[in-house]
């Protein structure tokens, strides 16, 4: 067998591979014995039928299957070793290729149309300049936070009277014409309000300042008006039942329960990060801002690279691409493609790729390395950011790994993160290079530049 490219430019050329009976014969012979072994033919025993029978029976199909399994293992072996940096896949040349024949031929040439990448020079020097956007935490988004974790460490009290947040829970009984406990009627144990939920304030009212045991009369269609999932819901009835329930009901209060904000001391401190870590309410200020600027570096990170991605292309340069290939190529991938449609998003697909190439031709170039730890440790990143966004600040290492772990169990999600890892190598590696302009932006700043 022999390969060789013939480059029709810099970024095409023809592979062509000349394969002779040598190459196949012996695995054709193989597989033939195999069929021999296995047919099952009026006449002859299994296993005895003529090997000649055999060869004309299925002779032209088995030669035709090594000679294809030949051509495919030893193309890409070709283009492994000879380090081609192709686009696409492999295409049959349409014009060099010649029509085969397995019934006569037993030597074969095969002619295949390659892409490649055209090659990437980008130097970055201290004169290119790049924003890099730091986002300010202000003394409000810090107060948001803290009285974030008050809120969420803080305590249910008992208490006698009703103020509009508490959790009010007693007997709901609907009521007759005459004031009385309507016979059949709707009653609900442990019903459960909230009377800043309520949208009639009138209604709303009676409730404010009540006692615990004491015996509201209300009307619950005015209450809830406009919201009859939150009525059914409060009723304990199906949705299409509500529309039919108008009249007065009775709220025998049982129990009033306020949330009592946690206090900024050493209690909270030690709720929210590992006990001991901060100890005083400056340490423990500081510490908040520290994670919630950690937050938003993703963010930092991802409008920077989107930045210099048009300082990178123009660097590179006006490339050259094998634009009959790629569009054939694109063609035949998708058959649901018109060549009006590969047309139109062709320039776009040309942009991606570009950048796609300037980045892989950074990362070889440079050596970046992507080491177990890296891809762990993003990870715990990802994780970490997931758990902030439920207002889970500072959550055990042991469970942060746990879930890290769980993350890379899905093959998607283990690639997803090896990019993200790649990109950051990136980042920092142009940071480097280039001067950098840090602006210090509000988030909602921030959040406009990407509008």
């Amino acid at each position: 067998m022999n390969i060789s490219l013939t480059n029709n430019d810099a970024v095409s050329g023809i592979l062509k591979m000349e394969i002779v009976k040598a190459d196949y014969a012996g695995q054709v012979e193989k597989s033939l014995r195999s069929f021999r072994q296995k047919a099952n033919i009026p006449g002859f025993r299994k296993g005895m039928v003529p090997m000649g029978m055999i060869k004309k029976m299925y002779g032209k199909h088995v030669t035709a299957e090594e000679v294809n399994k030949v051509v495919s293992e030893n193309l890409y072996k070709y283009i492994r070793e000879n380090q081609l940096n192709i686009l696409g896949e492999p295409l049959p040349n349409e014009t060099e290729q010649k029509e085969i024949d397995f019934d006569t031929d037993e030597n074969f040439d095969f002619y295949f149309d390659i892409a490649l990448a055209p090659e990437i020079n980008v130097t970055l020097n201290k004169k290119d300049k790049l924003s890099y956007y730091q986002v300010l935490v202000d003394d409000d988004m810090l107060e948001k936070q803290i009285n974030s974790y008050k809120a969420n460490y803080g305590s249910y009290d008992t208490v006698e009277d009703v103020e509009e947040k508490d959790l009010v829970k007693g007997t709901l009984a609907e009521l007759d014409e005459n004031g009385q406990v309507k016979e059949g009627g709707i009653v609900v144990e442990d019903a459960v309000l909230m009377p800043m939920y309520m949208k009639d304030e009138e209604e709303r009212t009676k409730f404010l300042g009540a006692k615990v045991n004491s015996v509201i009369v209300f009307n619950p269609n005015k209450a809830y008006e406009g919201s009859e999932a939150e009525l059914a819901s409060f009723l304990k009835v199906e949705k299409d039942q509500v529309a039919g329930i108008t009249g007065d009901f009775s709220f025998e209060i049982k129990e009033s329960t306020r949330h009592k904000e946690a206090e900024l001391n050493q209690e909270l401190f030690d709720k929210v990060f590992e006990e001991g870590t901060v100890t005083s309410e400056e340490e423990f200020k500081n510490k908040i801002k520290e994670q919630l600027a950690e937050q938003f570096e993703p963010q930092s990170n991802y409008k920077f690279l989107t930045d210099a991605r048009q300082l990178l292309v123009k660097k590179a340069g006006d490339l050259q691409f094998a634009d009959a290939f790629l569009k054939r190529w694109l063609l035949l991938s998708d058959e649901k493609k018109t060549p009006e449609q590969v047309e139109e998003e062709y320039p776009k697909i040309i942009e991606d790729l570009t950048y796609h190439l300037i980045k892989e031709s950074i990362v070889k170039k440079n050596e970046f390395k992507v080491e177990d730890a890296d891809i762990e440790e993003f990870a715990k990143k990802v994780a970490k950011s997931q758990f902030a966004q439920y207002g889970m600040m500072s959550v055990p290492a042991d469970v942060l790994d746990n879930y890290a772990k769980d993350m890379l169990k899905n093959k998607e999600t283990l690639q997803n993160i090896i990019d993200r890892v790649v990109e950051e190598k990136l980042a920092s590696w142009l940071k480097e290079q280039v001067k950098l302009d840090v602006k210090e932006v509000t988030t909602e700043e921030f959040n406009k530049l990407f509008e």
